[in-house]
Parts: C-alpha cells; structure tokens; sequence
C-alpha cells in the first residue's frame, strides 16, 4: 500500500526539532549554553553529569539537527548553539514548560540558591534577562527609550541613550534592533536583538554586572547599582 504524502510538509521537520529536546540530557546541554559562550564538550558532560561518551552521542544529535555549531581547537572540541534564533527558540520553550505558581522544591540547599540567582539575573544567549533584564526593560519604557506596545522598538530618545552611553548600535546590521524575548522566570519580556546584546556586554565590561561562578546567573555589582539608578532611575533593592 503506497504511503500517502503527509498533509503539511512541515510536519516532519517540526517533529525531528521536537525529538531532538524531547531528551533531559540534551535539553541540559541547550539551556547551559544559553549563556551565549562556548562549552568543551568535556564541561558540558560533567554539568549534565552524564559520560564522555554518552555527551558525544547527544551533542553529535544537536550538531547535526542544526541546533549547535560546532568548533575544534587542537584536541578541543567547543559546542555553542547555532545562533540567536535557536536561543531564542530554547528559551521560549523554557517559558512555556516552567512549573505554574507552585514550582516544585528544589532538590538541595545548592539547587535552590542557583535556582534564585538565575531568577534575579542571568544572560540570556547574548543579553540580559530574569528580574534585572525585566527592570531594565521597564525602567527604559518608563523614560521613553523603549516602546512595547506594537512590539520591542527603540525610539529617537533610546537612539540617543545608547549613544550618550558611548554603546555603538549598528543600524545596518541584518539583525534586529530591538526586540522581545519571553522571560521564562518572569513569564515577561525583556529587551533582545543587538540592542541588548550590545548593553549586555557594555554591562560587563564596564563593570556593571558579574557573571556568578561558570554559569548564566550575573548580579548588578554596586558600581551598576548606582550606575542604574543614575541612567534608568532603578531602585537596588529592586535588582538585588
């Protein structure tokens, strides 16, 4: 009997996307690189506690699905993922599967503690997000640099904000200024696109924020506490 042709040829591609996250292990890998860096293949099997070679298998899966890019230094092998769109993809589906009002206990002391500091503050692949990317977001809306109501858009005010800060925004590039991404801790949208990639990386290297251990959870240092009261009028207690 002749196999009939599938309705919606989409069909199939979405199903091998949704197979390749439908495995603990490789939704681990995605959500830790999140952080937008570089992992070894080696650091991404000790943090999803898993063996060298069952890593292997897993990411060979992610590489070849096109959900990571792949790059080999000497003996190193370096997994990120395949760029914006796959990150914003992974935290989108994390904002729809995160627990409802009452999430589940933590398994540990250590698990809730992360747990918290990714809640207050993390890197999203390449821009900022959890309550401090949240605050930010509002406190730009609140002056007028940043319009939510047809959309993330930045305005001529914004415009000016990022140059009066000395943060260069490409205009010509093909990615978007401005734009949302779901906040899967919040359930809101905080700032993404090369709008905030570009103020997150002016937040670290102008000391504004510090990563916390190897991870995505970053923290406003006090210099960026002031920092945003003075430039976003934010409230520390707000962001701590």
């Amino acid at each position: 009997m002749a196999r009939m042709a599938h309705p919606d040829p989409a069909a199939p591609r979405l199903a091998a996307l949704a197979a390749l996250l439908a495995d603990e292990t490789r939704a681990t890998f995605c959500l830790a690189l999140l952080d937008g860096r570089a992992w070894t293949a080696g650091e991404l099997a000790r943090h999803a506690s898993v063996a060298p070679s069952t890593a292997s298998e897993h990411l060979g899966r992610l590489v070849a699905g096109g959900l990571l890019a792949e790059e080999r230094q000497g003996r190193h092998r370096y997994l990120r993922l395949a760029g914006e769109r796959v990150a914003h993809l992974v935290e989108d589906l994390a904002a729809h599967a995160s627990p409802g009002p009452a999430p589940a206990r933590p398994r540990s002391l250590g698990a809730a503690t992360a747990d918290r500091a990714l809640a207050r503050g993390r890197t999203c692949y390449d821009h900022l997000a959890g309550r401090l990317g949240i605050t930010i977001a509002d406190a730009m809306t609140a002056r007028g640099l940043l319009r939510q109501d047809t959309g993330f858009a930045l305005t001529d005010d914004g415009l000016r904000w990022f140059d009066g800060l000395g943060i260069g925004l490409d205009p010509g590039s093909r990615r978007p200024l401005a734009r949302s991404c779901l906040d899967w801790t919040e359930r809101r949208a905080h700032l993404a696109g090369a709008a905030g990639a570009a103020l997150c990386r002016y937040a670290l290297e102008a000391g504004w924020c510090v990563r916390i251990g190897s991870g995505r959870a970053v923290r406003a240092t006090a210099e960026g506490e002031r920092a945003l009261r003075e430039h976003l009028g934010i409230d520390p207690e707000s962001i701590r």
